[in-house]
């Protein structure tokens, strides 16, 4: 099991934290529904009734409706959920890009807190932590032994409040105690430069609130360092989603006006739409239109979309989007899979439902729940092939996931690959912990899937895939 908990936190690092998920918001809950089945009802009172007298101990019943709402959402899709006060909060924060602690991108390494990167401005930043750094305690809490998300959850709280880290930095052999006063910090999802004259790469990270003035911000700057762009590289790589909005502005920013990007189908009518490249369908609050001064040069500039099975949701609206409209040619590997839409439906000041109303399609009709889109140029992760890639959970693989039509309920064949590369990875692990490399950061120099994504730009030979069959049998089997 310990091996296990190894193997995730590599594949998380760089990766920011957040839900796979294509959220849409509305105002109120919806109230009608027909006739509650009476014996049922009484069989959830009874049951109700029996723990309050009859449990070995005292039940608040405030927790026993709690954890049964709780429990009847879980039990549709791996996606619906019931948000309590706590976990309400924490949500909202992380489709705004705003939350309160240190500012750090933060990966796990050997059981200890990775810095994959301070937020630029931020505490973490201003108080001189690096990319590479090792985060041994919080405040007198060892990390060892320490989720990911728990540690997370050590280095939040109110603001002005302090934390202290301890910090081993191996470039130096040095560890040393760092005091960090927390505060709100805004999360910027898009990342842009220029990786080779007169070639553009702009990563997303998640679809957030503040995504789409990013987007549209770098890309500005992006056309003002080179108004002659040959290329433009578009990273969606372990791109989790986010807001469908958010989505379909990134998409429209590339397609012709009125474009459809994606529609939706489920079971009432609200969830029957069909989304275009129109500021109407991604304005959310009205105001101005952020991508109104973009380069009319964008609609046509050459484009790669590069995805990996951590593409999903939102990022796969766009990957499919773009495809469907040939506007850019998707390379990498598969993505996740995740063609459902939730709508986040307040049931309080403090509380609300997230659940799964719809499925999504690509402009051509299709569907790619529990499939995903299948890129056009099949890439390995690194020159010598892939490390992680086999080991990575897609959305079929999840329990109670929507099937997407006739589907088998397991495919056999991917999950002895997965475990056979855990097994094989594990073992290399045991002999030399040197012996296996995370992957570089996205967007360094040492960014394999993006050489060949310049390659596919510049007319170059492209080194594709080495698995290509095993990876289309994959992508057949939904």
């Amino acid at each position: 099991m310990g091996a296990k908990l190894k193997m995730v936190g590599l594949l998380t690092m760089g990766a920011l934290a957040g839900a796979l998920t294509t959220i849409q918001f509305t105002a109120e809950a919806r109230n009608s529904y027909g006739p509650l089945p009476l014996e049922e009802m009484q069989q959830l009172a009874a049951v109700f009734g029996m723990i309050k007298t009859d449990y070995v101990e005292p039940v608040d019943e405030k927790k026993l409706i709690t954890d049964a709402i709780s429990g009847m959402v879980a039990g549709l899709d791996p996606h619906s959920q019931y948000f309590d006060k706590k976990s309400y909060k924490e949500f909202r924060e992380g489709t705004s890009g705003r939350f309160v602690g240190v500012g750090i991108e933060i990966g796990m390494e050997d059981g200890l807190v990775k810095i994959v990167s301070p937020i630029e401005g931020s505490p973490a930043f201003r108080a001189g932590l690096k990319s590479g750094d090792l985060i041994t305690k919080i405040d007198d809490t060892a990390v060892k032994g320490l989720t990911l998300d728990e540690a997370i959850k050590r280095m939040r709280g109110e603001p002005g409040t302090k934390v202290l880290l301890t910090i081993f930095r191996k470039n130096e052999n040095r560890t040393f105690p760092v005091t960090i006063t927390r505060e709100e910090i805004h999360v910027q999802s898009v990342k842009a430069k220029m990786v080779a004259p007169g070639y553009g790469w702009i990563r997303i990270t998640q679809f957030q609130d503040r995504t789409v003035d990013d987007f549209a911000r770098k890309l500005e700057e992006l056309f003002k360092q080179d108004p002659q762009m040959k290329g433009l590289v578009l990273d969606l790589r372990n791109d989790p989603g986010g807001l469908l909005e958010s989505a379909v502005a990134v998409a429209a920013a590339f397609l012709p006006s009125n474009a459809v990007v994606v529609s939706t189908n489920g079971q009432i009518p609200e969830s029957k739409a069909t989304f275009r490249a129109t500021p109407d369908d991604y304005l959310r609050r009205g105001g101005s239109d952020p991508l109104k001064k973009l380069p009319a040069a964008l609609k046509s500039v050459p484009m790669v979309v590069l995805v990996n099975e951590g593409s999903a949701s939102a990022s796969e609206i766009v990957a499919g989007a773009l495809q469907d409209q040939k506007r850019a040619t998707l390379m990498g590997a598969q993505t996740f899979g995740k063609g459902s839409v939730q709508t986040v439906r307040p049931l309080s000041a403090d509380t609300a439902l997230k659940i799964t109303t719809a499925r999504y399609y690509t402009p051509s009709g299709r569907s790619i729940q529990a499939k995903g889109i299948v890129p056009d140029v099949w890439l390995d992760e690194t020159a010598e092939g892939n490390v992680f890639a086999a080991l990575r959970t897609r959305e079929a693989d999840l329990d109670k996931h929507l099937t997407n039509g006739p589907e088998a309920q397991a495919d056999a064949a991917r999950e002895k690959a997965r475990e056979e590369a855990r097994l094989k990875l594990e073992e290399q692990l045991a002999k030399d912990k040197n012996s296996v490399k995370p992957l570089p950061e996205f967007g360094s120099t040492d960014d394999f899937q993006l050489a060949q994504a310049l390659n596919q730009l510049q007319g170059k030979p492209v080194m594709v895939s080495k698995n290509m069959s095993e990876r289309k049998a994959e992508a057949n089997a939904h």
